[in-house]
């Protein structure tokens, strides 16, 4: 199956301006920046000589700056510590135009944070600092009436679980309830230890790693990856599977379809400068990987501006691949911009 380009371009515009919930681990992103040129005396590791100091919001965080940078207005439901971190994300709230009522404080809690040590655009260590405790039920009540109160207002709702204890097994079954109740496609990026809680959602995203855990077998070849995502449409009684493989691109699974449909990873190097712009560097032979971090939350947002836009899954899988592609290309958790995606999607082959 072939997608023409035009056709996809037109489908890049038809993202924009839509409202998406997004459910999840809210976390901030610590960067430290530095230079490292030697050894410590102490003992065979770097020492980073300090530069300076950046935060971002990450985990459910990274998903809603992905999809307001693409467009749209975004309403994020979660829960952090009433410590110096949690006030930073809501800062960070702020500054990316988010009304973060949904996003409830508890005393009893820690804000969880990565905090990334790197020299020379490498990453050195990551320093994590969270607790996983599940919410009471008290918060829990707080924490879904305001969802169940936002559903209306929303095109789709994406649940995006890090497993740090805001999403629990009866959060997301009485989310997807409601959801379905109102016909709200509800878009999971899922967690092992609530895989029969996400039953029903209208698509689960996942890497190919998290897949082979989910059917307990490696997934090393592409009829494995066929098998698994066959297993898990049963598994999870969803309408669609996104399996992301890196460097090998993604593959989809639908209910309505007998077999899978894979996007190949994107061919064509596009630099920094050429971002946005028309040219692409033909010469280069595979995208030069600057770091993953993030890219399955670029999937994820793209997919869920699809659904909510009444993309079809294919095409939307296709957009999504691109906008990775780009992702990968930035240090860091980074967001994509439509222009950026439209130029992607355009220069694809």
């Amino acid at each position: 199956m072939t997608i023409a380009n035009g056709k996809l371009t037109r489908f890049v515009k038809t993202l924009r301006g839509r409202r998406i919930g997004v459910v999840g681990d809210f976390m901030l992103d610590r960067y430290v920046w530095g230079s490292a040129t030697r050894l410590s005396p102490e003992a065979p590791v770097p020492v980073v000589d300090f530069k300076n100091q950046s935060q971002a919001l990450g985990g459910a965080g990274n998903v809603a700056r992905n999809l307001i940078a693409l467009g749209a207005t975004v309403i994020p439901f979660g829960v952090i510590g009433e410590d110096e971190e949690g006030r930073a994300i809501r800062s960070l709230f702020d500054a990316e135009g988010m009304t973060a009522k949904g996003v409830l404080a508890d005393s009893s809690r820690v804000t969880t944070v990565k905090t990334r040590i790197i020299a020379k655009h490498h990453q050195v260590v990551r320093v994590d600092r969270e607790r996983r405790e599940p919410l009471s039920r008290s918060l829990e009540d707080r924490l879904v009436r305001s969802i169940k109160a936002a559903l209306p207002r929303l095109g789709a709702l994406v649940v995006s679980d890090y497993d740090k204890g805001v999403v629990t097994d009866s959060l997301a079954d009485r989310v997807l309830t409601e959801c379905h109740k109102r016909g709200i496609p509800v878009l999971v990026k899922p967690k092992t230890s609530r895989l029969f809680a996400y039953r029903g959602a209208s698509l689960i995203v996942c890497n190919a790693k998290e897949a082979g855990f989910f059917v307990t077998r490696s997934l090393e070849d592409d009829e494995s990856i066929e098998q698994a995502g066959r297993a898990l449409l049963a598994h999870f009684g969803c309408s669609a599977v996104v399996i992301t493989r890196g460097a090998e691109g993604l593959n989809v699974f639908e209910d309505t379809s007998p077999k899978g449909f894979h996007v190949s990873a994107t061919s064509s190097e596009i630099s920094y400068a050429r971002v946005g712009q028309a040219g692409v560097d033909r010469s280069a032979h595979g995208r030069q990987v600057f770091d993953v971090t993030g890219a399955g939350d670029t999937v994820l947002s793209v997919l869920a501006l699809g659904v909510a836009a009444r993309v079809p899954i294919r095409e939307a899988a296709v957009l999504a691949n691109a906008g990775a592609g780009v992702v990968v290309g930035k240090l860091g958790t980074s967001t994509i911009t439509p222009g950026e995606l439209f130029a992607a999607v355009r220069d694809l082959r």
